[in-house]
């Protein structure tokens, strides 16, 4: 192919045997811009076929260095014309018709000089052979060069296109990746939200919360011996007026009373519930002694009481109504044994008072035990419970200091399930004690346990198990006894045990009755 410089007054073009270089325009968009600007054609622009001969180089090449002169043409004054080619005169006449004429005899020539090549019985040709040789290898580079370049188009322009197709087939199948993912991030999505929703609803049933104990009555039992939320929100609405509204405090009403009734109903240890509301030991302590000196000054008094003898008869069992309708009390006692021997004075008159310190005087002794003397009515209400006293002092000794005489009325009948040594205390009363063992050796009391029919009997052994029911809601009751809780309080004069014991008895009356009324 003849390629023709394109510079304005450049006459040089591409011939068999010109040793000049073309070059096409430079790809990169700057580097181009600036050939253009060099070629200096107002409103031109170069094309596929455009060329630019080596002449308007420095060095007679381009160089693709942007430091070097030669990175852009800048020789344009006077180009030298190729030796090898006429004057630029003698082709002014020549038109675009002569120029394709010698474009075709030149590829005769070539074709001629190639048969020659391949014929090498003739050795002979027009002109020298040695020049002709020279010239055909000059024109074989050059069109060999020439064919590199279209090939290296044709290359860039494969190149381009399977870059093309590559890039497409490439956002393809990320399209289709993204999508997967997305249907995959779904699913993992749906399947995340599921397994937080199972993991909040197994962290709210283990959970110490308001809201995981309205709707689990059987947490509210086993956690506070209650019988469901709605009673303990009765003690909580009785109880708040009471205590303290702290702003910095860590544990919130409920969880006062929650970790209070845990203590009393599980027995568990201070350091166990600090590590499961998160406080520290002392504000087990402190909490745990503040919330039962509230319960025992605003929920004793409303739950444990000796009703009138018109209430007493007038819910009196239908068993106990048949054969002891003057029935007001039964009574029993119960002992607590403590977890370390604690002194304690006894006065002349027999009243007891424990403490922690040896014993100093002839009135103080030891004791490793405390005994309780506790009175149900017949249809199984807690009504009168004793303060501690030590389980070697005599029944007929607590019942005398106790304060159960005083609330007895003449005509009354107190029913116990073995021999209390007190029945001239209860006559001076004008009362009368009725022991229900049919086992006792007194003829009389044979006689008149005889009467006692089936039915009412098991109604007393029932209602006397009352104790172990409370003790069984509350395993405080059961014992041992920390030594801290039977110091006494001075504000009261009654250890914090004694009032565990009566607000133990207070709870277990706000569950059902342990005897039905009919």
């Amino acid at each position: 192919m003849v390629h023709t410089c394109v510079v304005s007054g450049c006459r040089n073009r591409r011939t068999p045997g010109t040793a000049l270089s073309f070059y096409r325009f430079p790809r990169d968009p700057e580097r181009k811009q600036r050939w253009i600007a060099a070629v200096n054609r107002e409103g031109w622009v170069p094309n596929e076929g455009s060329r630019l001969c080596s002449t308007h180089f420095i060095s007679g090449r381009q160089v693709k260095n942007p430091r070097s002169p030669d990175y852009v043409p800048s020789v344009f004054t006077s180009a030298p014309l190729s030796p090898n080619i006429k004057e630029a005169s003698t082709f002014e006449p020549y038109d675009k018709q002569e120029a394709q004429v010698e474009a075709a005899n030149a590829l005769l020539f070539l074709q001629g000089q190639g048969r020659l090549k391949e014929d090498h019985s003739h050795n002979h040709c027009h002109g020298d052979p040695e020049s002709a040789a020279s010239s055909l290898n000059s024109y074989d580079e050059e069109e060999e060069e020439e064919e590199e370049e279209d090939d290296d188009d044709d290359n860039e322009r494969e190149e381009e296109s399977v870059s093309e197709s590559e890039d497409q087939i490439k956002e393809e199948i990320q399209l289709r990746n993204l999508c997967t993912q997305s249907v995959n991030y779904e699913a993992s999505l749906n399947a995340l939200k599921k397994e937080n929703m199972e993991l909040r609803e197994s962290l709210e049933k283990m959970s110490l919360t308001e809201a995981s104990f309205r709707s689990d009555p059987e947490k509210v039992q086993f956690y506070t011996g209650l019988p469901n939320y709605f009673v303990f929100e009765t003690v909580m609405w009785l109880l708040v007026p009471h205590m303290k509204g702290d702003k910095n405090a860590k544990l919130s009403k409920f969880q006062q009373l929650l970790l209070t009734l845990m203590r009393l109903r599980l027995d568990l240890r201070n350091q166990d519930l600090a590590y499961r509301f998160g406080v520290k030991v002392a504000t087990v302590t402190r909490t745990v002694h503040r919330i039962i000196n509230i319960m025992f000054t605003t929920l004793v008094p409303t739950a444990v009481y000796w009703p009138s003898r018109l209430e007493l008869r007038k819910n009196l069992p239908a068993a106990v109504k048949c054969s002891h309708p003057d029935c007001a009390v039964i009574i029993d006692c119960f002992t607590v044994s403590l977890e370390k021997a604690v002194s304690v004075d006894v006065n002349p008159r027999g009243a007891t008072s424990t403490a922690n310190t040896v014993a100093q005087s002839p009135h103080q002794a030891f004791v490793s035990e405390l005994k309780y003397v506790i009175g149900v009515a017949p249809q199984g209400v807690v009504m009168f419970v004793s303060r501690g006293s030590p389980g070697n002092v005599s029944d007929k000794t607590i019942v005398q200091s106790c304060g159960l005489l005083c609330k007895l009325l003449p005509g009354d009948v107190v029913l116990a399930e073995r021999d209390f040594d007190i029945r001239d205390l209860v006559g001076a009363c004008r009362a009368e004690l009725k022991i229900t063992n049919s086992d006792h050796s007194d003829q009389n009391t044979r006689e008149r346990a005889s009467v006692v029919t089936a039915e009412s009997l098991n109604v007393y052994k029932h209602v006397g198990r009352v104790i172990q029911m409370v003790k069984k809601r509350y395993s405080m009751l059961t014992g041992p006894v920390e030594s801290p809780f039977t110091v006494i309080d001075r504000s009261s004069d009654v250890t914090t045990f004694d009032k565990i014991v009566q607000v133990a008895c207070a709870l277990n009356n706000l569950c059902i009755s342990a005897v039905p009324l009919e």
